[in-house]
């Protein structure tokens, strides 16, 4: 199989169901962000995070590439008259979104009470979780303004709502486990 297939040389690309869009597509932007979002996960689960963290990393990489072949379909191609599906398009589920909640809560036991906003920072692998809770919640924004137009499983929508949360929580036990500094956003005092 060739990697190149010169399909997308004039700037359209191909969604599930076969309808062309152009790669500037809100649709292709969605899901483009999404596949951003997993490479920066892979990076995080890259550094030295324990097992726990590195098997539930692997577990939300699996997710986003189900979530980006929800955002990847046509979805008037998705079902067919009968009302049945024809895509084979694996679902993201509640369970999904709990594991998320749990582990956060998990982490959270085990972290000092926030009191402030925290300036992101204090150790590498710490600001790699923060810049990928950025990307999350851009690529939330732009799903949002997808199903605005082209609604689908709003499920996608939470998920990528609690992924931004559970990052924020591991950056907090990161820099507990690397005994970083976390800098407590306060405001300076103008005059």
């Amino acid at each position: 199989m060739k990697i190149y297939t010169k399909t997308g040389d004039k700037g359209t690309t191909a969604l599930f169901g076969g309808t062309r869009v152009s790669k500037h597509h809100i649709r292709i932007d969605s899901y483009g962000t999404v596949d951003e979002l997993n490479s920066w996960i892979g990076l995080i689960r890259d550094q030295a995070v324990d097992h726990n963290t590195k098997e539930t990393l692997i577990h939300i990489q699996d997710r986003l590439f189900t979530l980006g072949a929800i955002l990847a379909t046509d979805p008037e191609k998705a079902i067919l008259k009968s009302g049945k599906e024809r895509l084979n398009i694996p679902k993201i589920s509640i369970k999904d979104i709990e594991l998320l909640e749990t582990e956060m809560d998990k982490m959270n036991d085990d972290l000092p009470p926030m009191t402030h906003f925290i300036l992101p920072g204090g150790h590498q692998s710490v600001s790699f979780c923060h810049i990928t809770r950025c990307v999350c919640r851009r690529a939330e924004r732009l799903a949002s303004e997808l199903n605005e137009n082209e609604p689908f499983d709003e499920l996608v929508l939470q998920y990528l709502n609690r992924l931004s949360d559970y990052l924020f929580v591991l950056a907090r036990k990161l820099s507990y486990d690397l005994q970083a500094e976390e800098i407590k956003w306060v405001p300076e005092k103008t005059n």
